[in-house]
């Protein structure tokens, strides 16, 4: 719907005439020859209205840093004892897996802050939120 930049009050026993009508057509660039004008493609999707999520923002998670990991038998697991050396599926100086609630979120690097370990995100992993659901 276009927009006028000037408006004109009517009532229903107001009429226009020629030159006000032809006024309105060229001010709000209408076209009555059938043709649609150029519109970028961006402006045709039809927009979602804004929501206010907020509220969401209260809403505590829970976010773990996984350093590597491994898959092992229970008898394996039942034979470690206080000397026992497991390997583990990452390389040393690798990125590690920042995790929410379970679901991985990020790469990240360990660093300290303040004498207190903190994460350098190097790289955020999915689309958003919705990739998160577990």
């Amino acid at each position: 719907m276009p927009y006028f930049s000037r408006k004109r009050e009517t009532n229903m026993t107001d009429t226009l005439t020629d030159n006000e009508l032809d006024s309105l057509i060229n001010d709000g660039d209408l076209q009555l020859n059938g043709t649609e004008p150029d519109v970028p493609e961006a402006e045709l999707k039809p927009r979602l209205p804004q929501q206010d999520l907020s509220f969401f923002g209260k809403i505590p998670v829970q976010v773990t840093l996984e350093v590597a990991s491994v898959q092992l038998t229970l008898q394996d697991l039942m034979d470690v004892d206080a000397s026992s050396v497991i390997a583990l599926d990452k390389l040393a100086g690798e990125p590690l897996d920042v995790k929410v609630n379970g679901a991985l979120f990020a790469k990240a690097e360990v660093v300290v802050v303040n004498g207190s370990y903190g994460l350098r995100i190097l790289e955020l992993s999915g689309a958003g939120l919705k990739d998160l659901s577990v």
